[in-house]
Parts: structure tokens; sequence; C-alpha cells
């Protein structure tokens, strides 16, 4: 009999679905939306259920399988969280408050559901299925609209005492720095997320440096992301090489506290920011290797993420198998 799990990945940007065999293989049905703008919680759940039920009939197509084989919704989503009631406490870049999200999906779908920090999906993703699957202690950054992370030891997610462990985009790395989403100042994810990066960029335009990062948007700045950072980069614009640099040299102090605190064995870089390949992973290292305990860097291997667009769903799926059965 075939059995599975949906995968949501729910971010700031897009949604992401698909169903995964319980085998952890290649997943069924994967689809990706943007995240509605409007509408509040209501439009994404709904449009979270439409999803879950194209992507099971995507994966019937594919599979054989049945909305009868699948078990249960696991979910990914950013947070803080309170995972044992299944509710959202606080999602900035949603502009969420107490969403009990759990629950309103699992009435929008007929199906089971369990709750789980987007971050921490995409890391547990990482250990099951990726790049990860050899470390024992891991650590997960995933650089997207925010900064999340999450923290596997010995094939366990560590939640802490509050549910909120991982938020590595929330630690300090400037003091009075840049304002964030969440209300700090200073904070990894003002200066390394995928917006901070367009921003800074921005700025330096503006400012008058010479460099060919609008010619790739038509010459419109507000057009700018990371993405198209990351493309001149790669082409060899001064200013997009950087702005590259200094994100890794952000990313790289933030990372550096964690190897300190944590000493893990293996740290996966995710998200988009692995588009910049070496020109952003080399100074990340550098900066880590300066400023870490030497014993802490030499057995930690930092790497990027392999499953790209995927990892969370896995990790989603992950979760909800980890919460019904203990085991994968």
């Amino acid at each position: 009999m075939i059995q599975a799990v949906v995968g949501v990945d729910l971010g700031g940007t897009s949604i992401v679905v698909g169903v995964v065999p319980s085998d952890g293989g290649a997943v069924w049905g994967l689809a990706s939306q943007s995240t509605p703008l409007t509408g509040g919680p209501t439009a994404i759940i709904a449009q979270i259920a439409q999803m879950v039920n194209e992507s099971v009939r995507m994966a019937n197509r594919t599979s054989g399988a049945t909305r009868l084989d699948v078990r249960g919704i696991g979910i990914g989503a950013p947070g803080p969280l309170d995972t044992n009631r299944g509710i959202v406490l606080f999602a900035p870049n949603l502009n969420w408050r107490d969403v009990p999200l759990r629950d309103e999906v699992a009435r929008a779908t007929g199906l089971p559901a369990a709750l789980e920090n987007d971050a921490n999906c995409a890391t547990l993703g990482e250990w099951w299925r990726g790049a990860a699957r050899d470390g024992r202690f891991v650590v997960g950054i995933t650089v997207g609209t925010g900064i999340g992370g999450g923290i596997v030891l010995d094939g366990r997610l560590y939640h802490g005492a509050a549910d909120v462990a991982g938020e590595i985009g929330h630690t300090t790395i400037a003091y009075a720095g840049r304002r964030c989403a969440c209300g700090n100042y200073g904070c990894l994810e003002a200066y390394a997320s995928g917006p901070a990066i367009a921003a800074r960029a921005r700025e330096a335009l503006d400012a008058g440096t010479a460099s060919s990062i609008e010619t790739y948007v038509g010459g419109d700045r507000s057009a700018v992301t990371a993405a198209t950072v990351y493309q001149a980069a790669n082409d060899g614009d001064p200013l997009a090489l950087e702005v590259v640099t200094d994100t890794a040299r952000y990313l790289g102090t933030g990372i550096a506290n964690i190897v300190n605190v944590l000493n893990p064995d293996l740290v996966v870089v995710q998200g988009g920011v692995t588009l910049a390949g070496d020109r952003l992973l080399a100074p990340l290292r550098a900066e880590v290797s300066r400023r870490a305990f030497r014993p802490a860097v030499n057995a930690c291997r930092i790497v990027p993420g392999t499953l790209t667009g995927t990892a969370g769903v896995y990790g989603a799926a992950a979760a909800f198998r980890l919460l019904h059965d203990g085991t994968l």
C-alpha cells in the first residue's frame, strides 16, 4: 500500500506543496504559487487547501497514489510558533499574530495536520534527504524573504524552552543597526535577507555608485532583487560583488556565533543566496574561520543545501511523521 504525507512550505513570497512518499523518494505533484498579498490568513489558508488538493491529484497521475494513501499534512510556516497548539504566534513578513494555522488547514482539507517552523523544516529536510544526511549536530540557515534557522541534534529537532530555538535571523550582529521587521535593530535578517540584499544595492545606486545592476531590470531600481544582484555578481559587476561579499561577511558573523555556541559538525546554508555560489560561500567560510574558535571551525563543515525548492516540503512531511511515528 502506498503511503505519503503532503508537505507544505509557506513563505513570505511563495507557497510550495508536494506529496512525499514514505520512503523519502522523489516528490510527487510539486506545485508552487505566490503567497497572496491581500486577504490575510483566510486567503492563504484557502490557497493552501486548493494546492493540497491539486498536488494530490497530480500525484495520482504520476504515482497512482490516491487521497486515501495520504496520511496527513505537514506545514512549515514562519514563526515564532506554538507547535503544540498549532498556532503561528508572530510572522512579521506575513503580518500575522496568533493564527491557528494547523487546525484551519486541517478543517479546510479534511486531513490531519502538523505545524513546524519553516526553517526547521528546511533543515530537517536537508538532514533527512539532502546535504546534511551525514551530520550529527546540524545547524541550517535559510536565507530568503527572511532568515531562519533550524537545529537538529542527534536526529531530533531542538525547539528550546519556548519553541523558538533556531531564530538565527534575529540574532543581533550590529548594535543599534538597521531596523528589522521584527522591531529590533541590528538583526542578521536586516542585513542579509533577500530584501535587505536588494535594499543595500539600491542604496548604493541611489548614492551614485556606478554599476550595471540597473540594466538587468530595464533601469527600474525598484525592481532590483537579491537574484538581480547575484546575476550581476556572477557577471563581474563591482558593486554587486561588493554587496555579495558584504552579505557573506554578515552571514559569516552570525554563523560564527552559532558555531561557538553549539559546536555543530555541519552547517547547511539554504535558500536563494546559494545562487551566488562560491562568491558567497568562500568569504562566508573565511569570516567564520576568522571569528570562531579554531577547534569548533575545524570540526564544522559549511555546505550549500542540495534540495533546491523542496527542502521545506521534505522537512514538513518529515515533521508530520516524527510527530505521529516518532521516527522516519
